[in-house]
C-alpha cells in the first residue's frame, strides 16, 4: 500500500492537519495571522485531527498565487506530507478566480481537502459561487479605492505615492481623522531637482547628469543611486524628473493604470488616454520656473526630432552606444578580408562600404581632431 494510499485509509481521528493564514497589506495588523491560527488549531482540536503545521503569508495579496507560504504549502501537498488544509475563509488561500479553481483540483488530486470555518469542507459549488464572489469583491474594493483617490486629487492632494522633492504631511482633522494627501516641499530636494533642470537646460546628458550626482552622494528617489532613467523617464508617460509636471505646479492624476502580469503577477502599466486624465493646479507646490521647464521641453524635443525621424533609415549598429573609448571616431584605410564570415563585420566597413577591403594588415586613421574633454 503506497503513503498516499495508507493516508485515505486513515480514520478521521487520525487526520494529519496544517492551517494556512494570511492578511493583505501592511496596514492590517500583523496578529491577523495570530488571530487566525489561534481560530483554526481550536477548530482541529475540536475535530481531534493531528495538527503539524502552519503556513502563513503576510502582507501578500490574495490576487496572487506567488506567495512563499502558500507555494509551499502545494509542495507539501505534492510530497502528500498532510490530508487536509484548515483556513479561517476561502479568501485567505486565494481571492483569484481562476487560482480557487486550480487550488481545488490540484489538492483534490493529491486527496487533500480544504476545510474553512466559514464554509466547512469545500465542494465544486464552493469553488464557482466563493471563487466568483472572491473576484468581484477584489473588483469592486478597486473601484472603492480609485473613487477615494479622485476624491483626493480633486481637492488638489496626491493620489498616491511619494514625488521626489515633497515631504508627507500627516495632519489630523478637528473629529480625530487622518488627514492624507498633504505634500510639502522639501528645501534640499527642491535645490537639487532644479539643478537638474538647469543641467540638463544648459547641455548635460541625463547619464551625465546622474554621474555627477552619485560622485557628489547626493541620494536619489527612495536614497537610492541616481540613473539615468530617473532623471530622463519617458515623456509620454510622464515619468522622470525632467517631465514631472508637479514640480510646475499642475497635479496630473490616472495618467498610467496597473495591471498585473497572469503568470509573474509582475505589475505592468498601461497609459491612459488622455480624456481619462485628470488635472489639477497647485500653484503651492511649484519647484521650477515655466521658463526653465520650457527651455527643457525643447531640448528634448530637439533630442528627439535628431534622433528619431531617421531611425528606420540608419542601420541598427549605427545607433549603438559606443563600448569603447574610440568606438566610431576611426575610419579604416584598409581592412583584412574576413576568414569564414560571407559579410564584413567591421561596423566602420559596414558603414563606409566594403571598397576598402584589402587582404594586407588593418590600418586606422583616427578622424576626430578634437580630444575629449572629460571635465567640465
Amino acid at each position: 500500500m503506497t503513503m498516499r494510499q495508507q493516508g485515505n485509509a486513515r480514520t478521521a481521528e487520525s487526520a494529519r492537519a496544517v492551517i494556512y493564514a494570511r492578511y493583505s497589506t501592511e496596514l492590517q495588523s500583523d496578529t491577523s495571522v495570530d488571530d487566525q491560527v489561534r481560530l483554526c488549531r481550536d477548530f482541529i482540536q475540536r475535530q481531534r485531527w493531528l495538527h503539524l503545521q502552519v503556513y502563513s503569508d503576510r502582507a501578500k495579496s490574495g490576487a496572487s498565487a506567488l506567495r512563499p507560504g502558500y507555494q509551499q504549502l502545494l509542495e507539501d501537498a505534492r510530497a502528500d506530507r498532510f490530508d487536509i488544509v484548515v483556513a479561517e475563509a476561502l479568501d485567505r488561500l486565494t481571492r483569484d478566480q481562476a487560482d480557487t479553481a486550480t487550488l481545488y483540483k490540484q489538492l483534490t488530486f493529491y486527496g487533500v481537502k480544504i476545510v474553512t470555518l466559514g464554509e466547512g469542507e469545500v465542494t465544486e459549488l464552493h469553488i464557482g459561487l466563493k471563487g466568483t464572489m472572491n473576484a468581484l469583491f477584489l473588483k469592486d474594493l478597486a473601484n472603492k479605492t480609485r473613487r477615494g483617490l479622485r476624491g483626493r486629487v480633486e481637492l488638489g492632494r496626491s493620489g498616491g505615492g511619494l514625488c521626489y522633492g515633497y515631504d508627507v504631511v500627516r495632519e489630523t482633522t478637528a473629529d480625530g481623522k487622518l488627514h492624507t494627501g498633504v505634500r510639502r516641499i522639501n528645501a534640499n530636494q527642491a535645490e537639487v531637482v532644479c539643478k537638474i533642470f538647469e543641467a540638463f537646460a544648459s547641455g548635460r546628458s541625463p547619464r551625465r547628469i546622474a554621474f555627477e550626482l552619485n560622485c557628489a552622494h547626493i541620494p536619489g528617489p527612495s536614497n537610492s543611486a541616481w540613473g539615468t532613467s530617473t532623471i530622463n523617464g519617458n515623456a509620454a508617460r510622464g515619468t522622470g524628473i525632467l517631465n514631472n509636471e508637479r514640480y510646475i505646479g499642475r497635479l496630473v492624476w490616472n495618467r498610467l493604470r496597473y495591471v498585473k502580469e497572469p503568470v509573474t503577477g509582475k505589475r505592468i502599466s498601461r497609459p491612459n488616454p488622455e480624456s481619462d486624465w485628470i488635472i489639477r493646479e497647485v500653484p503651492e507646490l511649484r519647484l521650477v520656473d515655466q521658463c526653465l521647464w520650457d527651455r527643457v521641453k525643447l531640448r528634448q524635443a530637439e533630442l528627439r526630432k535628431n534622433t528619431r525621424p531617421d531611425r528606420s533609415q540608419r542601420p541598427f549598429w549605427s545607433m549603438v552606444r559606443p563600448k569603447y573609448l574610440l568606438s566610431g571616431c576611426c575610419a579604416a584605410e584598409s581592412v583584412a578580408a574576413p576568414t569564414r564570415r560571407s559579410t564584413p563585420t567591421c561596423s566602420v566597413v559596414l558603414l563606409l562600404g566594403t571598397r576598402g577591403l584589402a587582404t594586407t594588415a588593418s590600418t586606422f586613421v583616427a578622424t576626430r581632431s578634437n580630444p575629449l574633454c572629460w571635465m567640465d
